[in-house]
């Protein structure tokens, strides 16, 4: 069986428009295809979801900068140093994502870590009293925010006022700026607000945008593992790489 079709209609399809034409040879290679044409054979099937997925994956871990991440984790070696604390800010799975690295920092870096999202009575009543865009930022006033302290955001847009996106986030980054707090984030797309202000912020590559949000969201927890298993910060050993 043949089957011919642009190869830049058929990436947009499955995958990254825009990537390279040395990039295009090795991933039509896998496939046994010549670039411009797409021919397969019932040896060759088309790719699946799950390859296209994978191979994204893979370009994002190609693109993400290490000299950024060795800032990232500097600088949380120094709250660590200074006694400073921890505070995780996300929203939705990024919230989840947020309350497990809470734990990996807490129990693997020894760094004092909290999530607001943690706090379900808390942030309801907030959100119920006086609205969702303040939860954060007076949970913040309320745990008195210091300059020795930090805030990492997990965030896919990083927040924007003008577009309405996250204005939560905002909030609290201000208030961070003016409390003299140190400023993290790992986010995605343009990284919005948060890259805007941070001291050191990884933003995750976009290589469909289709999938900006399942790889922002994948990655964050990517990025925090690597940070708690750094020589910099790692002073406990987890379960199994300590048991045998």
């Amino acid at each position: 069986m043949k089957i011919g079709c642009d190869v830049n209609s058929w990436l947009l399809k499955v995958g990254d428009a825009s990537l390279t034409k040395r990039e295009r040879l090795a991933y039509f290679s896998c496939f046994g295809c010549k670039e411009g044409t797409l021919s397969l054979n019932w040896h060759h099937p088309m790719p699946s979801y799950s390859s296209q997925h994978l191979t994204e994956t893979a370009q994002i871990v190609q693109k993400l900068d290490p000299v950024i991440l060795e800032k990232m984790v500097d600088l949380l070696a120094d709250v660590r140093a200074r006694g400073g604390r921890l505070f995780f800010l996300g929203v939705g799975g990024s919230a989840a994502n947020a309350s497990h690295a809470v734990n990996d920092f807490r129990k693997i870096a020894g760094i004092e870590c909290y999530a607001p999202t943690d706090n379900v009575s808390e942030l309801t009543a907030r959100t119920n009293d006086e609205g969702w865009a303040s939860v954060f930022v007076e949970w913040l006033k309320g745990s008195r925010l210091q300059a020795k302290d930090a805030l990492m955001v997990f965030s896919v847009g990083g927040g924007n006022l003008e577009k309405n996106v996250s204005p939560n986030l905002v909030s609290a980054l201000q208030y961070a700026q003016e409390t003299g707090a140190s400023i993290l984030g790992v986010v995605g797309r343009d990284g919005g607000y948060t890259a805007k202000v941070a001291d050191t912020c990884c933003i995750v590559p976009t290589v469909n945008p289709q999938n900006v949000t399942p790889h922002s969201e994948a990655f964050q927890a990517v990025l925090w593992h690597l940070f708690v298993s750094h020589p910099k910060l790692k002073i406990q050993q987890t379960k199994w790489e300590s048991t045998r």
